[in-house]
Order: structure tokens, then C-alpha cells, then sequence
């Protein structure tokens, strides 16, 4: 049994709010569920987290830039040859935008 006191959820404001059209037959279930995430948070933010020092991240990455220097090109020629199609040095893509 849980310690915290069960909440009570409109349901249909919250479907309402999210613009979700509801079937009457789901109401409830989306209730519990709700109802048991609510719940969960409630539990997270009981915890006592005074000396945790805050994080951006849960995972310790670090910045995998290297230093952006000047390097040549691949030949045209090479680049072009692994296209499916290419045509007067430029790649051919099909068009984005249909026009009329």
C-alpha cells in the first residue's frame, strides 16, 4: 500500500487540455494510469536530495569536439562517380517542391 494519498484526476480536462478525444470506455483506464505516473513523480520528489549536486546529464560525456582544421577535398570527379546521377559537375536529386 502506498504512503501518499491517491490524487484525483478529471480525466476528461486533462483530455481536453491535451486535445485528445477520449471514448468513454478509455476514461478510466487513462485515469489509473495517470493516476499511477502522478504517483511515481510523487514518490521521486519525496526523496531527499540536499547534498546531490546537480547535473545536466546522468552520464559523464565530455565534449568530443577536435579542432576544425583545413584538409583537401575528395576530387570531383571520384565524389560524382559514386552518385546516382550526376550531370555537369553537380548532383541530379529529384525536386523538394512540386510546382504547378
Amino acid at each position: 500500500m502506498s504512503a501518499f494519498m491517491p490524487i484525483d484526476i478529471d480525466i476528461v480536462h486533462v483530455a481536453r487540455l491535451a486535445r485528445i478525444d477520449l471514448h468513454p470506455d478509455e476514461l478510466e483506464s487513462y485515469r489509473a494510469q495517470l493516476g499511477v505516473i502522478l504517483e511515481h513523480a510523487a514518490k521521486v520528489q519525496a526523496y531527499d536530495t540536499s547534498g546531490v549536486e546537480p547535473i545536466s546529464h546522468p552520464l559523464g560525456f565530455t565534449n568530443a569536439f577536435r579542432e576544425d582544421e583545413p584538409a583537401p577535398s575528395l576530387p570531383r570527379d571520384e565524389v560524382l562517380s559514386a552518385a546516382p546521377e550526376a550531370r555537369d559537375g553537380y548532383f541530379v536529386a529529384p525536386p523538394t517542391m512540386e510546382t504547378e
